[in-house]
């Protein structure tokens, strides 16, 4: 991995940068709200707003790229990145903040195709496993180190929204001024819902159940904490915890996914956030209980949606991979679309707890679906299943057709190779 690092640092690098003021932006957002005092549920659909951008963004952007280019597209957007991140703190209304989040959502999805495109058309067969693992550990360790530089600054001003937008203008000068020719860029063929259903009824409900949790827990937790009275630091810690979860227990799960049933891995992962869940409402704990769950509920969730596009490639043909990833990343969206505001409802009705309720809910839903279908097919043999490919829900199509490509075209790999 270090050869890896030392030909590919300029693209490290600015993904590293993107992913701290993407990570500083919705925690900060979440967080200010609480401050302004907004009301949950209008905040839930603010937040909402950047699922519903990355999800047009990852319908029209591929297009707008093959028509006036990678760079052109990658130095447009990132502008319109660092001027959002600045114009939040213009005018803290929730109206204006959704609006700012479908832009910044759309313009996100795109910077992040382009860069994975140059990433994946930088990697040679020898090291795309390499380069597309440390690309994933590059995103999640941005996202952790974004909720330290929350405490520099006072939330209430302005100060924080200008670093992130600095740090996201910095991100695009070691990507744009790299040696590396532009990609070659094809539009991925689509299949259709209902073949993609036939193909995984439970790669299908699953990443749809999955998404509405991701969504909530990377989305939501600013604006859980600061509802329940928890300090920047504390928010911060909580959030930091749940993607640190989510980069320990990839690999450990992967090990044992490329071995096992990976229906019964799904529903024994989703089981234990369901049990997550249920503890904190019985419980209450303090804040280093929360801080404990935070790290196991991500830890369960990057895995799972792993586990539910490797499971579903094992019964699709390689060529039919990168379609079929595209429709689940679509389904993805559309559940994340919806778990903020239901969530934003819930706690509105019912109280912050209504966090912890839906996220479990749909864990619940996702274990007794997948032992459900435990019975209606049977089990594949390790042999004849694929590898497992450390993917975040971060990730676009490209990222993740490219390191389930390279998973499923050796079997001899493992998912340790990253190691």
């Amino acid at each position: 991995m270090i050869s890896v690092l030392r030909t590919t640092w300029p693209l490290f690098l600015g993904i590293l940068l993107l992913m701290v003021g993407n990570g500083m932006q919705g925690t900060l957002l979440g967080i200010r709200g609480g401050i302004e005092g907004i009301p949950t549920f209008q905040m839930s659909i603010a937040m909402s707003g950047y699922y519903a951008g990355f999800l047009l963004g990852s319908l029209s952007v591929p297009a707008l790229i093959k028509n006036v280019g990678h760079v052109r597209v990658f130095a447009a957007l990132g502008s319109m990145i660092s001027s959002v991140l600045v114009l939040y703190s213009v005018e803290p209304n929730w109206i204006w903040w959704t609006l700012l989040r479908v832009v910044i959502g759309y313009c996100f999805c795109g910077v992040y195709i382009t860069s994975e495109s140059w990433l994946n058309a930088g990697s040679t067969n020898e090291n795309r496993g390499q380069t597309l693992s440390a690309y994933m550990i590059v995103q999640l360790l941005g996202i952790v180190a974004a909720q330290a530089l929350l405490n520099l600054s006072d939330p209430g001003g302005y100060t924080l929204f200008i670093v992130a937008s600095v740090l996201v203008s910095f991100a695009f000068m070691p990507i744009l001024l790299s040696a590396r020719p532009a990609p070659q860029f094809q539009t991925i063929k689509r299949m259709t819902f209902g073949q993609l259903y036939r193909a995984s009824p439970l790669g299908c409900v699953g990443i749809f159940l999955i998404g509405g949790v991701f969504a909530v827990l990377s989305g939501m937790s600013s604006v859980w904490g600061a509802t329940i009275g928890l300090s920047v630091a504390q928010i911060s810690v909580f959030v930091a915890a749940s993607y640190a979860g989510g980069l320990v227990m990839q690999y450990p799960i992967g090990w044992i996914s490329d071995r096992y049933d990976r229906r019964k891995l799904v529903l024994m992962l989703s089981a234990v956030g369901a049990v997550t869940g249920a503890a904190v409402l019985a419980s209450q704990p303090g804040t280093l209980g929360l801080v404990v769950a935070g790290a196991l509920m991500g830890g369960l969730v990057n895995p799972i949606y792993a586990l539910l596009l490797a499971y579903t490639n094992d019964y699709l043909d390689q060529s039919d991979m990168a379609a079929a990833s595209a429709g689940l990343l679509f389904i993805y969206g559309i559940g994340s679309m919806g778990g903020p505001i239901i969530t934003g409802w819930l706690m509105e009705v019912i109280g912050p707890d209504g966090f912890w309720v839906y996220m479990g809910v749909l864990l619940a839903m996702l274990a007794v679906y997948a032992g459900w279908r435990t019975t209606r097919r049977r089990a594949l043999t390790p042999e004849e299943q694929g590898n497992f490919a450390v993917i975040t829900p971060n990730a676009t199509t490209i990222a993740v057709e490219a390191a389930l490509d390279e998973k499923q075209s050796d079997p001899d790999k493992r998912a340790s190779d990253a190691a």
